[in-house]
């Protein structure tokens, strides 16, 4: 079985046909005794944790697969950097070939070597970027580098880090599945971890009764992610995205939730022929060659791994989170209260 149809067959078993998920419950228990000890490990100071020299905001999830993370770490860098703030952010560099020390993230890295994430974060951001696997030592070099602010980008479970601030990433349409530990369903925590965290971002509206009850007590605020146009690869050209309504298109995704990229598209009346690929999936161009002439579009993040050295029907999408004023204010006065008043403030 590929990578690919692994990784859409575990999907349907989470969100779609759980009672396949039954066969994996042991591996899924055998999970659940690994992260609780871990977890008693770090608490009682048997594993070792670090406190960086700066404050620092975990932006994360508890389920596997996209929940809007990044979208939101670039959401709250911007808020930030206009309260005077010089934030900067770790990554673990998931899907790139580097292993060992830190390393700085430049807006031209090499996907294939940082990550897809990490570059889209240092070409959107404006700040500074680090990767390692041990996400202390990275915010060791950015406080090094002037930041005063450090945002984990994923890192809710990375409990090596220390951290000031948690806010948890939810998807609103998919919720948390089946309920159940990985593999067997797409937690990496048990539901109980929402009532730790600062706060709950929805992206999406709520859906479902009983995942509705279990995060409006943690105070959720939903958001939405908005696109309003298309950007060709291989240069700075930009079209309006209705632009391309009516049009067959392509619709190209290797993330955490390909429907959403979808659905966005099918939102503004174009017509989708659907390509899913496993999050993080390197893309070569050659898998891009459907053999007829219809544009091909794609997440952002996907566009990071394939560069500028396509041809003129190859698009991006970028997207933008959108909240209310009036519910992010409270949350970012939270943060900047922890920020300036100390870490147990």
């Amino acid at each position: 079985m590929s990578e690919t149809r692994a990784y859409n067959w575990l999907h349907r078993v989470w969100y779609e046909d759980g009672r396949l998920g039954w066969l994996l419950l042991p591996l899924s228990g055998l999970y659940w005794l690994i992260i609780v000890t871990r977890k008693y490990l770090y608490d009682r100071g048997i594993l070792r944790s670090d406190r960086a020299a700066a404050p620092v905001v975990v932006v994360g999830n508890i389920t596997a697969g996209g929940t809007g993370k990044t979208p939101t770490v670039l959401w709250l860098v911007d808020e930030l950097q206009k309260r005077g703030f010089k934030p900067g952010i770790v990554s673990r560099g998931y899907g790139g070939s580097h292993s060992g020390s830190s390393m700085r993230v430049e807006a031209d890295s090499a996907a294939s070597v940082v990550g897809d994430e990490p570059v889209l974060l240092a070409k959107r951001a404006r700040c500074p970027v680090v990767i390692d696997p041990d996400r202390a030592r990275a915010a060791t070099m950015l406080v090094a580098d002037g930041v005063d602010v450090v945002i984990s980008d994923d890192g809710l479970q990375h409990y090596r880090l220390q951290r000031d601030y948690e806010i948890c990433v939810l998807d609103g349409t998919r919720g948390l599945g089946n309920r159940r530990l990985l593999p067997a369903g797409p937690l990496r925590e048990r539901v109980e971890r929402l009532d730790d965290v600062e706060q709950v971002l929805v992206n999406g509206r709520l859906e479902g009764s009983e995942y509705v009850l279990t995060v409006a007590e943690q105070n959720a605020v939903s958001f939405q992610l908005l696109a309003t146009e298309a950007r060709r690869l291989n240069a700075c050209f930009v079209r309006r995205l209705d632009s391309f309504a009516g049009s067959t298109v392509h619709a190209v995704a290797a993330i955490g939730n390909p429907q959403r990229f979808f659905d966005l598209l099918r939102a503004r009346d174009i017509q989708v022929i659907e390509h899913r690929f496993a999050d993080h999936a390197s893309l070569q161009p050659a898998e891009l060659e459907f053999g007829d002439d219809f544009a091909v579009f794609m997440t952002e993040k996907d566009a990071v791994k394939l560069g500028t050295d396509m041809r003129d029907r190859f698009w991006y999408v970028p997207v933008d989170l959108s909240i209310d004023k009036v519910d992010a204010a409270p949350i970012l006065e939270q943060i900047e209260s922890r920020i300036r008043g100390g870490r147990n403030g």
